[in-house]
């Protein structure tokens, strides 16, 4: 049974940083890319960030435009982990952040629709405060 679990949230001031951690169980993490997605009060859960499989190519990231050069997504494979770290954090950026992996494993390329994407942890609210 897939499970995620997401931590690291919590209240910033705009200009500040910080960096979610989402462990996953239940497959076979190293196989199958990672995403994040938010979703602000009132909005539809966004795509943010993915990351593909730890194959001979893997570990390529994708970004949202809103997130770009702010925002990097890694990956340790030994700690079943996914980590989310968000500089230069902006008050639209307050939502809640949760994470999910990829519905098949092996797949090398994410658009931003996160069409891939539908195993949603319970998320982590990160507050950007102006």
């Amino acid at each position: 049974q897939v499970q995620v679990v997401e931590f690291g949230g919590g209240l910033v001031q705009a200009g500040g940083s910080l960096r979610l951690a989402c462990v996953a169980s239940g497959f076979t993490f190293k196989n199958y890319g990672m995403g994040w997605f938010r979703q602000a009060p009132g909005k539809e859960r966004e795509f943010v960030a993915a990351i593909t499989w730890s194959g001979e190519n893997g570990g390529r990231t994708f970004y949202a435009d809103s997130v770009k050069d702010r925002f990097t997504i890694s990956r340790d494979n030994s700690k079943n982990t996914v980590y989310l770290q968000m500089n230069n954090l902006k008050p639209e950026d307050t939502a809640l952040y949760s994470c999910s992996p990829d519905d098949v494993p092996y797949r090398d390329y994410y658009g931003t629709n996160g069409a891939a994407f539908r195993s949603w942890g319970q998320g982590t609210k990160v507050t950007v405060s102006p």
